[in-house]
């Protein structure tokens, strides 16, 4: 009975084994990635190979694939009247069209949208944007992750110039914000054009990194664990954009 006790014991950490192989692999399958740059009209991000279908390699790691192709149900905005659904050449996306009327509580983006119901340890999130704001020097926008409460969370500031408020990756913990990157570039180069944003975060590791259409090679970079899990949300600290093709992959807390 032990020795069979034993080589069930030891089938069974193969098996684990093995499952841990295949999720490793699964993840660098994403990470490799064509990282060119993206196309610039939906039509056509619909059919490029950058954002092929690998949800039949990496199911188990799959939780979202948000086109936005029935409604924008899964979200939850700050401000309902400042987003709306748009069709564009055959293809629909999520709008944040104007001004939001929301006031944190704490000095903090003003204007986005969690993803309802799904929260995240270690994850990848991949989003295509499109700022729809003028050019100025804070012109930005936003992805979220870590999202406790309105007072707790995290975000990315893509901002086109680079100082203490913009362009870098911040920790909102019960006061105003705070940029904690310890890598990053000199600002982010929003053209009119579709962009590609990554952030991955490894909780084992505590890194984040984020990335602007050349996946190879991230922008920002930092080590944090303040909240370990949380929701995901898209939007802006305060300008308009565009938001498409959300592909979030990871752990659900």
């Amino acid at each position: 009975m032990r020795l069979i006790l034993r080589r069930l014991l030891v089938s069974a950490t193969l098996l684990n084994l093995l499952l841990c192989s295949c999720m490793s692999n699964a993840l660098v399958a994403i990470d490799n990635n064509d990282s060119k740059d993206t196309p610039k009209h939906p039509e056509v991000r619909r059919v490029g190979k950058f954002f092929k279908d690998v949800v039949k390699t990496i199911s188990p790691v799959n939780l979202l694939r948000e086109d936005f192709d029935k409604d924008a149900s899964r979200w939850q905005p700050t401000d309902g009247e400042a987003w709306k659904v748009v069709k564009e050449n055959g293809s629909s996306f999520y709008s944040m069209f104007k001004d939001s009327q929301y006031k944190p509580p704490v000095r903090s983006p003003v204007n986005f949208a969690l993803l309802k119901e799904i929260s995240v340890t270690s994850f990848q999130l991949d989003v295509q944007m499109r700022s729809t704001q003028e050019v100025y020097g804070h012109q930005d926008l936003c992805l979220f992750f870590g999202y406790q409460d309105p007072s707790h969370f995290y975000y990315v500031h893509l901002g086109r110039e680079a100082d203490d408020h913009a362009n870098s990756i911040f920790l909102v913990n019960g006061k105003p914000r705070v940029s904690i990157a310890s890598e990053r570039t000199d600002g982010t180069d929003w053209s009119k054009d579709w962009h590609h944003v990554r952030v991955k975060r490894d909780i084992r590791l505590g890194t984040i990194k984020v990335y602007f259409d050349d996946m190879k090679k991230p922008i920002m970079t930092t080590k944090d664990k303040t909240f370990v899990f949380g929701q995901i949300g898209i939007g802006s600290f305060d300008d308009t954009g565009d938001f498409d093709q959300i592909r979030l992959f990871g752990t659900k807390h």
